[in-house]
């Protein structure tokens, strides 16, 4: 359609003003925005923008992603394709921005920073400075993705610095990374021109950034809940406040996106203007992001609304086509292309066994909606020569599997995940994607990982009868399958840790697939031992190794 007309009371976010208008809208760009007398039931504003998310972790391709998202009125993301890049490097990052180009929804990449993520770890891929600064010449890539190095900028290490340098001769916005990061240290950080931080858990922290010139992202995904925390920043500064949810799992995805964060800020008592601009303008300033924001000569980019204060989507449009009408999708599911980088052979109980080389053992603890861990020594639970899980004390085995070649499992004990009996594993081990698993004994871990090991990558979980899988077979990261369908399985599988392992995790295999990650503090487990985040090296496993 050429040529439409819309009427409905326009949420005016830059004049903080409300009022009914008729919008005339040709070739998917708004010609004009006429005032009229006549009030409207429904209320339109500028469509969502997610302003750091990785579209890999939902498990969807990005046409996938996107038919959900649209149901909730996300028009744009911020996208890291880190996650991707980890496992196939450019290769990835241009399957991304492929897949993109098949839907309306506007995917603003970045230019992986750190891949991989330290060199602590066994990744797929290396993409060094040069080819950062390919990768940001190319047209859809418009700024640098997060730096999770931060130990690497205030260290002033070559390659890293020399990655910010080519960003900043570019003149591109580079996002940050910097969990608990405080200080001289922070302001050192923000110095080497880095701009946003979306790892913030507490008002303080977030409130010394901005005081430093950063802008946050106020992040509320499957994992990582920092939501209340923060969104008391939104009413002192606006301007600066942005919303993501980072990491999202299809289950979730299916019932909402950013329209949850404005919900529960509007349920809150915030602004409604500060709520919107936060969801909308803010990104949009600081990206130079390609969406409208319901100017004349802006792309046609809006949603509808019922009523500001439920926020219930109506209708979602992009460049002129509505893509979603009352939670249905008009966006059509493509044919599936299937890349990956997968070298690892079936694993046996005793590759998972544990050498006891001392009598007390530093233990992860995982924490309910975090992806920082704590850490504790306990007693090591020893029988004959190997020291073995301890369920009464929640103590069970975790490993990390190199997925990219045959190498010996790294093996440490984890707390928090509370299995009666069973294991899970994941393909989605941020950020080098290895396998990762939590068991209460070695058949149980060698059967979850096998599992992935046939399929090439998913999610597993068993309880020695069964063996559930969600096979990823893209990259190990992604579905082959429609996201309403990849959303139920998931579903299913989550129920299953739950009610039949007994896991109390409100998302266990995101907080899994977070225990690999090195660059979140306090102690993880990479494919070649255990890491101390915070120290940046690695440390033993028994206290009292001899």
């Amino acid at each position: 359609m050429d040529f439409l007309k819309v009427s409905a009371n326009l949420i005016d976010v830059h004049k903080r003003e409300t009022y009914p208008v008729e919008v005339e809208i040709r070739k998917g760009k708004i010609e004009r925005i006429r005032k009229t007398e006549r009030p409207c039931e429904k209320y339109m504003l500028p469509g969502l923008v997610d302003a750091h998310v990785h579209i890999e972790s939902s498990m969807l391709t990005p046409v996938e992603f996107s038919r959900l998202a649209v149901c909730h009125g996300t028009v744009c993301t911020v996208s890291d394709p880190h996650e991707i890049a980890n496992v196939l490097g450019l290769e990835g990052v241009k399957y991304m921005i492929d897949n993109g180009k098949l839907t309306p929804m506007k995917f603003h990449f970045g230019a992986p920073s750190c891949v991989p993520a330290t060199p602590f770890e066994s990744a797929g891929a290396l993409l060094g400075p040069e080819d950062v600064a390919r990768i940001l010449d190319w047209p859809e890539i418009s700024y640098l993705s997060e730096m999770m190095n931060f130990p690497g900028v205030l260290n002033e290490v070559p390659e890293v610095m020399k990655k910010l340098q080519i960003a900043k001769e570019k003149g591109v916005p580079i996002d940050g990374h910097a969990p608990q990061l405080r200080g001289d240290a922070m302001r050192k950080y923000v110095n080497s021109g880095i701009s946003t931080d979306h790892e913030c858990t507490t008002y303080e922290e977030a409130l010394e950034k901005i005081k430093a010139g950063m802008k946050i992202a106020i992040r509320e995904g499957s994992a990582a809940k920092n939501f209340e925390a923060l969104i008391p920043l939104l009413d002192e500064y606006p301007d600066k406040i942005m919303f993501c949810t980072d990491d999202k799992h299809p289950d979730e995805l299916i019932l909402s996106h950013i329209d949850d964060h404005i919900r529960r800020a509007l349920d809150r008592g915030c602004d409604r203007y500060d709520v919107f601009r936060a969801a909308t303008v803010n990104p949009h300033q600081h990206y130079n992001l390609p969406t409208g924001l319901l100017k004349e000569g802006d792309p046609a980019d809006f949603i509808v609304i019922d009523q500001p204060k439920n926020f219930q989507v109506l209708e979602t449009w992009i460049d002129g086509i509505q893509v979603a009408s009352r939670g249905k999708s008009n966006i059509p599911s493509v044919p599936f292309e299937v890349v990956n980088k997968f070298n690892c052979s079936e694993k046996k109980a005793p590759d998972f066994r544990v050498e006891a080389k001392g009598s007390k053992i530093n233990v992860i603890k995982a924490i309910d909606g975090s992806l920082v861990t704590d850490h504790f020594v306990a007693e090591a639970h020893i029988d004959g020569e190997f020291a073995e899980p301890d369920m009464q004390n929640d103590l069970l085995l975790m490993t990390v599997v190199n997925r990219y070649r045959d190498e010996p499992p790294a093996m440490a004990f984890i707390n928090g995940f509370k299995l009666k009996k069973g294991a899970i594993a994941s393909t989605v081990a941020h950020d080098s994607h290895n396998i990762v698993a939590v068991g209460t004994d070695r058949e149980l871990i060698a059967k979850a990982v096998n599992a992935l090991i046939e399929n090439k990558g998913g999610v597993s979980a068993t309880d020695g009868d069964r063996v559930e899988v969600l096979p990823l077979p893209i990259a190990g990261l992604l579905a082959d399958a429609p996201g309403e369908r990849v959303s139920a399985r998931y579903k299913s599988i989550d129920s299953f840790v739950k009610d039949k392992l007994g896991s109390r995790l409100s998302a266990p295999f995101m907080t899994l697939s977070f225990m690999a990650l090195l660059v979140i503090p306090t102690v993880k487990l990479s494919d070649k031992g255990l890491f101390d985040g915070t120290s940046f090296e690695f440390m033993p496993l028994f206290e009292d190794a001899d």
